[in-house]
């Protein structure tokens, strides 16, 4: 069933309300995990040579973005809400936009890398198609977008007061490489664990075009 305007804008405030109410708790819980093996994966697949400029793709409170900075590379964060964004400014000391992930405006070409880490399983799956195709259009030509959401069968729907997308890899593949894409590369997390107690599928994509 297509959601309309109103519905989005309803899916999009009450998630990112969520996220505001428990944001201390949230970045509690999340600023010691340990992302080595996807900062490592994102960056090895970039061209050329550093410092690189990067966007963030929903930063949350900007763990990942002062990772980036201390590497000395151009890092920009965006953030849907409010008090993450706020957060990831103070303790990366980056730029960082606030941006509705529906509501995108971001420049052309600009971008070596797009990280989106934990972000685009929340952008509902009528809308993802177009949100991809903008993160295509901020890359430089073979430009890398990094992603890694929690996977699923492709179930859709509002979990814990957020709402989620949880896609097979064969239907992720699809969305991605329709948008411009191609694959170099997945992997799924945590490494070292069976595959029913790995939860996030990581991909790896190099602009096309």
């Amino acid at each position: 069933m297509k959601l309309n305007p109103q519905e989005l804008e309803k899916i999009a405030s009450l998630t990112l309300e969520n996220y505001n109410q428990r944001a201390d708790d949230f970045w509690q819980g999340t600023r010691d995990h340990d992302v080595d093996q996807n900062i490592a994966a994102f960056l090895q697949a970039i061209e050329g040579e550093p410092p690189f400029t990067i966007l963030d793709f929903g930063c949350g409170p900007g763990r990942d973005l002062k990772a980036f900075a201390g590497l000395g590379h151009l890092a920009v964060g965006l953030e849907g809400a409010t008090r993450f964004a706020d957060m990831a400014c103070a303790h990366s000391d980056c730029e960082v936009w606030q941006q509705d992930f529906l509501k995108l405006d971001l420049p052309d070409r600009h971008f070596d890398g797009v990280f989106a880490n934990a972000a685009l399983f929340h952008v509902p799956s009528q809308e993802l198609p177009r949100v991809l195709r903008e993160l295509h259009a901020t890359l430089k030509p073979r430009g890398v977008l990094f992603s890694s959401n929690p996977h699923g069968q492709n179930e859709e729907g509002w979990n814990r007061g957020r709402y989620g997308a949880f896609y097979d890899l064969e239907t992720w593949r699809g969305y991605v490489s329709a948008a411009g894409f191609a694959e170099l590369s997945h992997y799924y997390r945590p490494a070292g664990l069976p595959c029913e107690r790995q939860p996030w599928l990581a991909s790896v994509w190099r602009r096309l075009g």
